[in-house]
């Protein structure tokens, strides 16, 4: 049954997309909204759905390059994990510093950490996204993220 390791992916990602459906389902709904809070997440959840029944049927058979292609070295795993642990300091501090100076901060230790060689541009580039992003949110969609330590 489980003969590919898309079939044996698939059934993970289908878990993975029902057990999302399911806690999207229980998302409170409001009655005045025309669109719901939860009709993105419902929309993702079925979507994950449906690529998962696609890779499931996936007829191509995997040859020897694609077995090597799947193989992660080691300072791949060190990097992933290094950039989860920042993740995670990332919204652990993002309620106390605020959105803007921790998303700043987080881009360009990220892309630093990355081996990015242009500093100039990725500071402009983190200082700028995270104005942007913050502006979108808070005075153009009325969503407030976090201020923090910053006085707008």
């Amino acid at each position: 049954m489980l003969a590919k390791t898309n079939q044996k992916a698939a059934l993970v990602v289908a878990v993975i997309a029902i057990v999302y459906l399911l806690l999207s389902f229980n998302l409170p709904g409001y009655t005045n909204a025309l669109i719901d809070a939860d009709v993105i997440p419902k929309g993702l959840g079925f979507l994950l759905l449906f690529f998962a029944l696609l890779l499931y049927l996936d007829k191509k058979n995997e040859t020897e390059a694609d077995k090597e292609k799947r193989k992660i070295s080691k300072q791949h795993v060190i990097n992933l994990l290094v950039v989860a642990g920042m993740i995670l300091i990332y919204i652990f501090l993002l309620e106390m510093i605020g959105f803007v100076v921790m998303t700043t901060v987080f881009i360009f230790v990220c892309s630093l950490y990355l081996d990015y060689k242009h500093h100039v541009t990725n500071v402009i580039t983190s200082v700028v996204f995270s104005l942007a992003i913050y502006g979108l949110f808070n005075y153009l969609l009325k969503i407030n993220l976090p201020a923090g330590i910053l006085p707008f």
